[in-house]
């Protein structure tokens, strides 16, 4: 598998894991992120499972959704957009 697959491959399976909703192509058809967000913060996947889990974290911290959008994954919180990329 190529390293895009493996990387969304295992942020399902830890979204499963903590029984995180995520909201995927399957599921809307089409997504935009409206207004100026204050900040944009991008964690970055190399290799380590960590970031994942800390993006991850988040989202159970807030009490919100994870939106995959293409190959990347959003968590909107209030004026804030956390990122999830793979390097």
């Amino acid at each position: 598998m190529a390293k895009k697959e493996l990387f969304i491959k295992r942020v399902y399976e830890i979204v499963n894991e903590l029984k995180i909703p995520l909201i995927d192509e399957r599921v809307y058809d089409k997504v935009a992120f409206g207004g100026n967000p204050i900040a944009s913060i991008v964690f970055k996947f190399e290799e380590d499972e960590s970031v994942i889990r800390g993006f991850l974290g988040l989202a159970e911290y807030f009490h919100t959704v994870v939106i995959k959008k293409k190959d990347d994954f959003f968590i909107p919180h209030n004026n804030l957009i956390f990122r999830l990329i793979s390097a």
